[in-house]
């Protein structure tokens, strides 16, 4: 079963392709973008940030009603996300539905006032794309900090994670493909 990213056009350009392949690596999943318009809901004025919740509705009811999109379905944004009482998620995977959102908005180094650099930009959003792909074929959190599915809570975090999943996590998504 192959996986769908969609890429909201205020989501940074030009690495959606290095994205999709690294995503398509650590899954072994083929990926595809696809390109459907869709209005981001959920914008909380207080917060400056979006409600990760309202935008998995929308993407939920337009897109996977309206288009009948087969598979899993990521939305890449840019905007910065919440949910609850987080102050902030880096993605939100709803696997009920087959669909998650990523932001890239805490990705970038300039966020942290480090030098900009795509490469961070472009590794981190594919091993939190991963991770939130993940949940939508099945797999759970991980325990191991290098594993994709490790849940993280800070930069350092999502950059000590692996491109790749830990041997359980790879067992795991094999024996979800076989029944």
């Amino acid at each position: 079963m192959g996986v769908n990213i969609l890429w909201d056009q205020q989501a940074p350009e030009g690495i959606e392709l290095p994205v999709a392949r690294r995503i398509a690596m650590i899954l072994g999943r083929e990926t595809g973008l696809v390109d459907y318009p869709l209005l981001i809901d959920g914008y909380d004025r207080d917060r400056n940030q979006h409600d990760a919740q309202k935008i998995l509705d929308r993407l939920q009811d337009t897109l996977t009603r309206r288009y009948a999109i087969d598979g899993p379905l990521l939305l890449v944004t840019s905007r910065d996300l919440y949910t609850g009482a987080c102050d902030f998620v880096f993605g939100l995977a709803r696997p009920a539905s087959g669909v998650a959102v990523v932001s890239t908005a805490r990705f970038g180094n300039s966020y942290y006032g480090r030098v900009p650099d795509d490469a961070d930009l472009i590794d981190r959003t594919a091993k939190e794309g991963a991770h939130e792909l993940g949940h939508l074929l099945g797999l759970g959190h991980c325990e191991d900090p290098e594993c994709v599915m490790f849940r993280p809570r800070t930069l350092d975090e999502l950059d000590r994670k692996r491109k790749m999943l830990c041997p359980a996590c790879q067992k795991a998504l094999a024996s979800r493909e076989e029944g």
